[in-house]
């Protein structure tokens, strides 16, 4: 399924079709099919929990699109490798990253993250780290979106 943004940050299904999750193949077919259908111009930023199969096809049939892996999914992530003792204090400070004003201080935030849990908390940290690009290319896209496109939940703005 793939769900489009309009300019105004309502969002609205554009595409769906049946097809395997993390398959390449699939993926592509769905894009093709949007681009076929009308979609001329790349879409700037694609939201995503981390499918690969996706990423590949979007490489293909809109290699000019920007990643962003959505933030609900990614801090499920970290916490899932986190005693549940820890879990709600770090759930705040990583909403403290994506919450961030701009870029730089979303940054500072990782980085006290990585500092604060790095040394005990190894795998939580490299799960959240690994994919910071991608978790911060929200930040290139008009402020007034941020909250639409952190997250791939159509009912959830962030």
């Amino acid at each position: 399924m793939v769900i489009g943004a309009t300019p105004e940050g309502r969002k609205e299904l554009i595409g769906s079709q049946m097809g395997f999750r993390e398959s390449a193949q699939s993926w592509r077919d769905l894009l093709a099919d949007l681009k076929e259908r009308g979609l001329a111009e790349a879409p700037q930023l694609a939201i995503l929990d981390g499918a690969l199969g996706f990423w590949k096809a979007l490489d293909q049939v809109f290699p000019s699109t920007g990643r962003q892996r959505c933030w609900v999914h990614k801090t499920a992530n970290v916490l899932g490798k986190l005693p549940k003792s820890l879990q709600r204090n770090e759930k705040q400070e990583l909403r403290e990253v994506w919450l961030s004003p701009d870029r730089a201080r979303a940054k500072a935030a990782l980085k006290r993250f990585r500092a604060k849990y790095g040394a005990k908390y190894p795998a939580a940290v490299t799960c959240l780290m690994e994919d910071r690009a991608e978790l911060l290319a929200f930040y290139a896209v008009p402020a007034e979106h941020w909250r639409h496109v952190r997250t791939t939940s159509p009912h959830r703005d962030n």
